[in-house]
């Protein structure tokens, strides 16, 4: 017996995650377009592989708990095969006795005799004790709500406490178990059309909630719809959309106007910014110093009848090298990506604290550059994937004080402006949106003008 295509590709996956780097979003449909597995495979394994990379740290907890060892003294690769098999025995309805046998095989091709009965142990013990159980089990080890919370929402505590410091900064703080439940929802999948090029009405789709240019797709492969296989639609969570159209519809577009998008990779708010530049009569150029997202870009901008230019530079170095010569700028930053939680589940297990302090210094410097190349009059957007309070409000606060004559202006009124239905704000100057309460990644947007 051998274990099923579709568990022996999650776990390659979740493997690759863990000791490559790789992204489970970019890996798993190159792996499933491979296998041509039935349609009924590709849903377990990529429930498989989703699931188990979000509950990693819950499921880490019951193995320590049943094998009667921290997970740290587990071999890497038998562990992996556990939390897949924890992933099925917890939270999905598959049969006991496949979830183990199908485990047993997998341990089989990445461990030795005695590590495939060691996981045939471990998973023996976990199905004696249901998953309410379980849950009672791992939740009593937490010594505050806090910790509480991450452990049962399977969330790292220094992310938990991060989300908290920002929903209490809005006077929003009850809604932190329904953020943390919502990063554990798949998204839905969201389409950009293009202005220009397509339009909401020709994608076999219905039209998104908040953005003027985006539809939600029930169901299906969203590549069998002829607008984005053409590229003239794309696949693009509605808050980037939102993001660039803050940007682009702040005020009416002048003849001519020059654009940048500083940190273009991989390039979807580049081509909906490029598609409104077109219809407007502006030029949008687009920077992104590394080369293999900067060929992202290239190719995302491919479908426009005169693509945008396509830098690549040091964004920290365009203040200097093109001062003052830009009226509008999309500062997309690097960011540690924790508003993006739902789609790139691996993210929460992969950043620490000191991540946040190294991405803030080089958010301030690309941050102090686009100020630098703005022209008087322009507008700027800054905008993170990230709701932490360090890589958005603490970056835009830090680079003011030491930048004369540049000022907020009232993100929320503009966005309020664009949307097809209100959203739900709290009063600010900036912009963050959430998953529990706007079904979006939780972006940040700040909106900055340098007086003419």
């Amino acid at each position: 017996m051998s274990a099923q295509p579709a568990r022996r590709i999650a776990l390659d996956v979740v493997m690759a995650v863990r000791d490559s780097d790789a992204y489970a979003n970019l890996l798993l449909p190159v792996r499933l377009g491979r296998a041509k597995l039935s349609e009924a495979d590709a849903g377990l394994a990529t429930e498989l592989t989703y699931g188990t990379l979000r509950m990693q740290g819950y499921y880490d907890r019951v193995i320590a708990i049943a094998a009667g060892r921290p997970v740290e003294k587990i071999d890497p690769p038998i562990l992996d095969v556990l939390r897949l098999a924890c992933h099925q025995l917890l939270s999905m309805r598959v049969a006991q006795h496949a979830a183990v046998d199908e485990s047993v095989e997998l341990a089989k091709t990445v461990g030795s005799n005695s590590a495939v009965g060691f996981v045939n142990g471990v998973l023996r013990t976990i199905t004696r004790t249901d998953a309410d159980e379980w849950r009672s089990r791992v939740l009593a080890e937490a010594a505050t709500g806090e910790e509480r919370l991450a452990l049962e929402y399977s969330h790292p505590l220094w992310v938990t406490r991060a989300f908290r410091q920002v929903l209490t900064a809005e006077g929003r703080e009850a809604e932190l178990e329904a953020l943390l439940a919502a990063d554990n929802v798949a998204p839905r999948v969201s389409l950009a059309a293009l202005p220009g090029e397509s339009s909401v009405d020709e994608l076999d789709a219905h039209a998104a909630e908040f953005s003027p240019v985006g539809a939600i797709l029930d169901g299906g492969d969203p590549l069998r719809l002829p607008a984005v296989k053409d590229g003239r639609a794309r696949v693009q969570d509605e808050g980037s959309q939102l993001a660039a159209l803050a940007l682009s519809r702040v005020r009416p577009i002048e003849q001519g106007e020059q654009w940048l998008d500083l940190c273009a990779g991989p390039g979807g708010k580049a081509a909906l910014l490029a598609a409104e530049a077109q219809v407007g009569g502006a030029v949008l150029t687009a920077n992104e110093l590394v080369p293999a997202r900067a060929e992202l870009v290239r190719k995302a901008l491919a479908v426009f009848p005169t693509p945008p230019e396509v830098w690549e530079l040091d964004g920290t170095t365009v203040g200097g090298l093109y001062p003052g010569a830009f009226d509008r700028i999309l500062l997309d930053a690097p960011c540690t990506g924790l508003g993006a939680l739902r789609r790139r589940p691996e993210a929460r297990w992969r950043k620490q604290p000191s991540d946040v302090a190294g991405l803030g210094n080089l958010q301030a410097k690309l941050l102090a550059s686009a100020i630098a190349a703005l022209k008087p009059g322009g507008v700027l957007a800054y905008v993170t994937c990230s709701p932490h309070a360090a890589e958005t409000k603490s970056i835009v606060a830090s680079v003011l004080r030491k930048t004369e004559g540049v000022e907020r202006l009232d993100t929320p009124a503009v966005l309020q402006s664009i949307v097809r239905e209100p959203l739900d704000l709290p009063e600010a100057s900036h912009v963050q949106l959430w998953p529990h309460r706007h079904g979006t990644d939780a972006m940040f947007i700040q909106l900055l003008a340098k007086p003419a």
